[in-house]
């Protein structure tokens, strides 16, 4: 029996948390999905997370929140990571940083699924240690624990995020890039069998400059002036992948890319 894992686009600001809450248990149910891991990292107001974001979301339907280069945006949040929480921070962040980079969950079905939560180097501010040597240590020591493997790449640069998806094809069940906000259309299963997708897009306001309001984006643009980006809020949409899985042997039957409009 295959199994379905819905992985959501980076959840932008109240727009995005708000699509999440209306629109995922319905897809849940229509799409007979098993397990659900959400990119959260701009979840707060375009910028980090709150731990109220994370119950909101977890109660939404979410299994697991994966992070990026804004985890630390929001002190509260370094605390709440030292707990047992369904919230990631990338596993290549140095190891004295507060939360954990990789865990298995079990489904309520039962099914045992592994989370990686990766942050690229390529054009990223935040400084990181080499993704693929993380990795390597995240995937050796879920080996034996999980049915399948999702791997959130969190970077800027696609030839970064296809290295890895090549890297870990056959070790990982699906390779799942983020953070640009845009939708690729290069879903495919690898030949050893992981599935893999450039960027899966954002869930939030998609009439916006990466979900932020266009006129002040425009303004810093021209003028080369500081201008606040606030959190745009037209044409919301929740974005992600749909992974069907083969649980016995943790390769990816098929993946689908997911786009629901608020208002749709």
């Amino acid at each position: 029996m295959s199994v379905k894992v819905l992985v959501i686009g980076d959840i932008v600001g109240q727009p995005g948390r708000d699509v999440v809450v209306k629109k995922l248990a319905g897809l849940i149910r229509d799409l007979g999905v098993d397990f659900v891991v959400a990119n959260g990292e701009n979840a707060a107001s375009g910028s980090g997370i709150m731990p109220a974001h994370v119950k909101e979301l977890t109660e939404a339907g979410v299994d697991v929140i994966t992070t990026g280069d804004h985890i630390w945006k929001r002190a509260q949040v370094t605390e709440f990571l030292s707990g047992n929480v369904p919230l990631l921070r990338p596993a290549n962040y140095p190891p004295d940083a507060a939360g954990r980079g990789a865990a298995v969950f079990t489904a309520k079905s039962g099914l045992r699924v592994g989370v990686l939560n990766l942050a690229g180097r390529v054009y990223m501010m935040a400084p990181a240690d080499c993704p693929f040597r993380a990795a390597d240590a995240a995937m050796k020591k879920m080996a034996d624990q999980a049915q399948v493997v999702i791997v959130d790449m969190h970077a800027e640069a696609t030839s970064e995020k296809v290295a890895m998806g090549w890297y870990l094809d056959g070790r990982a069940t699906a390779v799942i890039g983020t953070h640009t906000h845009i939708p690729t259309a290069d879903e495919r299963i690898l030949p050893g069998g992981t599935a893999y997708i450039t960027d899966v897009g954002m869930t939030g306001p998609y009439q916006s400059v990466i979900g932020r309001e266009t006129k002040k984006v425009l303004n810093k643009f021209i003028t080369g002036m500081y201008s606040r980006f606030d959190v745009a809020s037209g044409d919301v949409r929740l974005c992600g992948a749909l992974v069907e899985a083969d649980p016995e042997i943790g390769k990816a039957l098929s993946i689908e890319r997911i786009t629901v409009r608020a208002g749709g």
